[in-house]
């Protein structure tokens, strides 16, 4: 029995039926759903980190089941060298198909590397794949929106072509993230209206919906609306 299949048995060993049932509707689109539950797989994923199981695991794409591809991503987070860490994502984007395994990918070995980081962040969001782009907006949310901050990165997903609604949705997440933590500058691209209308509208209900924004900033945040 191949290591994609043993895995795959022991994900069937976890499957919550009524999990799968109410996920599926969340992913339209995706993948075939086991239905393991989140903190199940990232506990197998830290079980197989590393092993021979793994690395053949992480080899045999593309996988049939979402859950499989949640795996594959938890796995990925877990790697501790760079360079082995972005050649993995660089093979595993092309297969993803829906935001839940998008936003599973969040290694922290990118918080450590942060300069040898950009170029591939600069790469993946000029892609035309839906979730690569994402990808990239999240790891600019995740990582450059604090010490290591740049107006020019609000540029770049300011610059993120918006008529897919996943990427819609990233844009409007980062910017009102960004309005949390780095007001001042974020509110320039709603006044100067560098967002689409739907995705300006979309950043301001993010933003008044969010704890971190101060009431005096959602009270003028609502005034800046598209009609």
């Amino acid at each position: 029995m191949s290591a994609g299949e043993t895995i795959r048995a022991r994900l069937f060993a976890l499957q919550d039926e009524k999990y799968r049932d109410f996920t599926e509707k969340l992913t339209p689109g995706a993948n075939e759903l086991i239905g393991v539950r989140l903190p199940d797989l990232r506990a197998l994923a830290k079980e197989l980190y590393g092993t021979d199981e793994a690395a053949e695991f992480l080899a045999d794409l593309p996988h049939r089941y979402q859950d499989e591809y949640h795996l594959h991503g938890f796995l990925i987070s877990r790697e501790r060298d760079f360079d082995r860490c972005v050649a993995e994502i660089d093979a595993l984007l092309p297969y993803i198909n829906n935001w839940a395994t998008c936003d599973t990918l969040n290694p922290t070995v990118f918080k450590k590397r942060p300069e040898d980081l950009l170029p591939h962040i600069e790469r993946w969001i000029k892609s035309d794949h839906i979730y690569t782009a994402r990808f990239a907006i999240l790891c600019l949310m995740r990582i450059f929106l604090d010490d290591r901050f740049e107006r020019r990165y609000c540029d770049m997903v300011a610059a993120v072509p918006t008529d897919e609604y996943y990427l819609h949705m990233a844009v409007a997440w980062y910017f009102a993230t960004a309005l949390a933590k780095q007001y001042d500058t974020a509110l320039c691209y709603l006044t100067e209206r560098r967002l689409s209308p739907r995705t300006h509208n979309k950043t301001i209900q993010k933003a008044i919906e969010s704890y971190r924004v101060s009431d005096e900033h959602k009270a003028y945040l609502r005034t800046l609306r598209i009609k």
